[in-house]
């Protein structure tokens, strides 16, 4: 394809898109006004199904489906990662040299990494009764233990944090099984009619949504540090033939 043919394709695209914008902001309520049909309807639904943030009633609920979709996006991305920085032949895993790590930042690093990896966990938790949810608190569970990097060396964090647990963590696609019990139960796929509502504002309520929520912080807490993984790998330990001779010489070209 010729570089003037995939302007035309981008300009055609870029147009239809822009046509569809405008129609839609054109449809949007008054700005300032009393009518919000979207946002009343949203809250309706929250509470009819004892969800209390009416966000994650949106996210893993009533548009459940597009969340689907942004959970595929980054385990496309993860995996377009995991291939690009995949270890070449010409290429090869040198032992991680730990360098000295001040006190201050030792003691600071440990004593956070647990409270870190607490929170994480407890906004993934109380995802659908208050802010916050699986994508947020997988992201603060996964950078939590990256801590033990900071403040010990690079050895320690692989020994808490072996690969293979966390590929299988988000290749198992949790929320698309959950998704698919749906089906199997009679109801439509990722619809929020498999479990009883339970009690409104509690940790049980919500019926599916506190599933979704957790297969999602689930994920994306191993998506995530498997991404950050490869990178680490490639800065700490995958070094090119040429440059071995060079790393052993410089202390700063070691990994932590």
């Amino acid at each position: 394809m010729s570089p003037r043919t995939r302007l035309w394709l981008v300009a055609v695209g870029g147009a239809g898109l822009a046509a569809l914008l405008v129609a839609a902001c054109l449809d949007l309520p008054r700005f300032g006004g009393d009518r919000h049909p979207y946002g009343d309807r949203a809250v309706e639904a929250s509470l009819s199904r004892h969800t209390a943030n009416t966000v994650a009633s949106v996210t893993f609920d009533q548009r459940a489906f597009d969340t689907l979709g942004e959970m595929s996006i980054l385990f496309a991305a993860v995996l377009g990662c995991v291939v690009l920085l995949r270890q070449t032949r010409d290429e090869h895993r040198a032992r991680p040299e730990p360098a000295a790590v001040s006190r201050p930042v030792r003691r600071y690093a440990l004593l956070v990494l647990p409270v870190a990896l607490l929170t994480g966990l407890y906004v993934v938790a109380h995802g659908q009764v208050s802010p916050g949810g699986g994508f947020q608190g997988g992201v603060v569970a996964a950078t939590a233990l990256h801590l033990l990097y900071l403040g010990a060396d690079y050895r320690a964090l692989e020994r808490v944090r072996p690969l293979v647990p966390y590929e299988t963590g988000d290749a198992l696609a949790a929320y698309l099984v959950t998704g698919l019990a749906a089906l199997l139960g009679g109801s439509a796929f990722l619809a929020n009619t498999l479990l009883p509502y339970g009690t409104f504002n509690t940790l049980a309520s919500a019926g599916t949504v506190p599933l979704l929520n957790a297969a999602i912080g689930m994920e994306v807490a191993c998506a995530v540090v498997v991404l950050l993984a490869g990178f680490l790998d490639q800065a700490v330990e995958i070094v090119d033939e040429g440059e071995n001779a060079q790393a052993h010489d410089d202390p700063d070209q070691r990994g932590k």
